[in-house]
Parts: structure tokens; C-alpha cells; sequence
């Protein structure tokens, strides 16, 4: 365990810098494409329940998978983290003009309220499709977080109450790709990682 735990730190440094070193507009460029693949993707275009992240600095910028999400009329969920746990919900989002009124946590990161009442992905009908961020991922779909296991768990969530478990696809930037990440039984393996292939 103390050696998992050692290893996934070490490879989180590494990627952490690698992330760094990329300029802001290489960010954007690959987030552009990245996007432009999800739109393409099946999974997603037969999707109603989408979830996905609001990014942070060091993640692929998904403000465009939020504007696509709302243009074709799909039902927009993001994260609620709760910072003492590791448990997370998912909200439903109105509107991008929705995204402005949001507070901001310690993290930096926009999310709804502790005391507003919006509708939670898993007491209204699930999800089709979760989006997942992370900070490392393999191409078999093995990632590694930031540590907290809220994905984790949430997924765990979602394999008892929903008949069908959602479909999983990263964003990744290609600095955020290892040969392998070192996983225990309880990180879940996500379907696809999708990232800017062209060399």
C-alpha cells in the first residue's frame, strides 16, 4: 500500500510538472481538439445526462463542451466536492450564465452551494455519460487523481443505483499520458481517454 501510495505521488510530481511547462495557448490548442473528438464521439452525441468537470488551470478547458452540451439540449450535470470527505454529487447546471453565479472554493474551482437545492444526477435518472478529469491517465484507461477518490467513489454510486453504469471518456492533455499508472482494486478504470494523438 505504502509503496502504491509513494509510487502515485512520485508520477503526480512528474505530470504536475509536465502540465506546468505547457504554454497557454498549447493548453488551448489541445483542449480544441480534444473537444472536437468528443463531439465527433458517439458515445457523447447519444448521450441526455452528461456530467462533466469545470476545469482548472491545469486541465483540458471544457468551457466549449459546456456551451455544445447546452446548444444540443442535453441535460448538464458538475461536480459538488465536498472538501471533507470524499464525497462528491452532481448537480444539475441551467445555463452557461448559470457557471458565473457559482461561489468559489478554496480549490478555485466553481461549484454550486452548500445550502442550494439543485436536482443531483442519481435521484432524477443518473447519468449517460461522466467526463472525468484527472491528472495522469494510461491508454488502457487506468488514471490517477488528485488522491481524494471522489470519481471513484461516485462511480461506486452510480453502479448500485443506476441498471446501467454511465460511460466514462477523459480529457486529457498528451503530457498527462504514462506508459502505466499504478492502480489498486479500487480505482476504476475509465472506457476511453481522449487526447491529441497527432505527433
Amino acid at each position: 500500500m505504502a509503496a502504491l501510495r509513494a509510487a502515485k505521488q512520485a508520477l503526480r510530481k512528474e505530470i504536475k510538472k509536465r502540465v506546468a511547462a505547457m504554454s497557454d495557448e498549447e493548453k488551448h490548442r489541445q483542449s480544441r481538439v480534444v473537444s472536437l473528438k468528443l463531439f465527433k464521439h458517439p458515445k457523447y452525441l447519444s448521450s441526455q445526462r452528461v456530467a462533466v468537470f469545470l476545469s482548472m488551470h491545469d486541465e483540458v478547458r471544457t468551457e466549449e463542451v459546456l456551451q455544445d452540451i447546452f446548444n444540443r439540449g442535453k441535460v448538464c450535470f458538475i461536480p459538488r466536492y465536498f472538501s471533507n470527505s470524499s464525497h462528491m454529487d452532481m448537480l444539475r447546471l441551467n445555463d452557461m450564465k448559470d457557471i458565473n453565479n457559482l461561489a468559489l472554493t478554496s480549490w478555485n474551482i466553481r461549484q454550486p452551494g452548500d445550502e442550494e437545492c439543485r436536482e443531483e444526477a442519481l435521484a432524477t435518472g443518473g447519468l449517460d455519460l461522466i467526463l472525468m478529469p484527472g491528472l495522469g491517465f494510461d491508454k488502457t484507461g487506468n488514471r490517477l487523481g488528485r488522491g481524494k477518490g471522489f470519481y471513484d467513489s461516485y462511480l461506486e454510486r452510480c453502479r448500485k443505483q443506476q441498471h446501467e453504469k454511465p460511460y466514462t471518456i477523459a480529457l486529457a492533455f498528451k503530457e498527462q499520458l504514462c506508459p502505466q499508472v499504478p492502480v489498486d482494486n479500487r480505482d476504476v478504470v475509465i472506457d476511453e481517454v481522449l487526447y491529441d494523438e497527432e505527433e
